[in-house]
């Protein structure tokens, strides 16, 4: 059965599979319709951080539970976990915290920082992302006589929000790891 990051690893190319796909057909003029290849690619990069987070919690909590999975205390938190991811969207920091905290009494951003990135600068980003998948999701492009309004998501950006949870996802896996087996 593949990890949480294997998942993650392979769900993510999906949205640097569009990118890849709009610079194919972005010319001068670029196509009207070319803009949603980048929503669309937004919203598969946050879903696949989303299913990271699912992944990663469900494995920790089995390892926490050791032997006891089976038994009914062990049966209780596997049915509280499964309720709760149920429920679990647009996981910006503070569910993913609070989520990490619930079930195996860890603070996952204490990891969370590498290159330029701290904790409080992982939060930042990684709240804006959702809300822009948020904006992608529920707000196609308004159609509009005369000027062409921006673009919701720039080229560059979904390739700095690809990087940016590909980053996220290593720390979150060493952060949770380290945590889990002290």
């Amino acid at each position: 059965m593949p990890t949480a990051k294997e998942t993650f690893e392979s769900s993510i190319k999906d949205a640097s599979d569009l990118l890849d796909l709009f610079d194919k057909i972005n010319t001068k003029p670029p196509p009207p319709n070319a803009e949603v290849l980048k929503r669309a690619g937004l919203i598969m990069a946050c879903t696949a951080w989303e299913t990271y987070v699912e992944d990663r919690l469900r494995e920790a909590v089995r390892v926490r539970l050791g032997i006891d999975q089976v038994g009914f205390s062990g049966q209780y938190v596997l049915r509280n976990l499964a309720k709760e991811l149920n429920q679990f969207n647009n996981p910006n920091s503070e569910k993913t915290l609070r989520v990490f905290k619930d079930f195996l009494g860890i603070d996952v951003s204490l990891g969370w920082a590498w290159n330029n990135y701290d904790p409080d600068r992982v939060k930042t980003e990684l709240n804006a992302l959702m809300k822009k998948r948020g904006d992608a999701v529920h707000r196609s492009k308004p159609a509009v006589n005369g000027d062409p309004q921006p673009h919701l998501i720039k080229r560059n950006e979904l390739e700095k929000a690809i990087r940016f949870l590909r980053c996220l996802v290593d720390a979150t896996d060493v952060a949770t790891q380290s945590q889990i087996t002290t």
